[in-house]
């Protein structure tokens, strides 16, 4: 696993067959401090350019699912795991993004 630091923060790398996956999670801790993925899917703006996302590299991306859970992002009420966005979109990519 590689590293590189980017004004004062570290970024992981990691390699998966020989492909080069940058951490979410330390760029996020880096804009926010201990801000968690869950809070950062919660933004509809996200939400969108991870479903944008999905619709380029998902062949078997669920746009039905997605239009409801696009519909609640941004509400005080609404929460969305990566758990969640696998099981419920069948986002195969999400896995590629790399959440660690």
């Amino acid at each position: 696993m590689a590293k590189f630091t980017v004004k004062d923060t570290e970024i992981t790398v990691v390699k998966i067959k020989d492909e080069d996956y940058l951490c979410l999670t330390d760029m996020l801790k880096a804009k926010d401090g201990d801000f968690f993925i869950t809070d950062w899917l919660r933004n509809r703006n996200t939400l969108e350019y991870i479903g944008i996302w999905e619709k380029v590299y998902n062949p078997t991306f669920n746009y039905g699912e997605f239009a409801i859970i696009k519909s609640q992002a941004g509400l005080n009420s609404f929460k969305i795991s990566i758990k969640e966005w696998i099981g419920e979109i069948l986002s195969e990519t999400a896995t590629r993004i790399r959440f660690c």
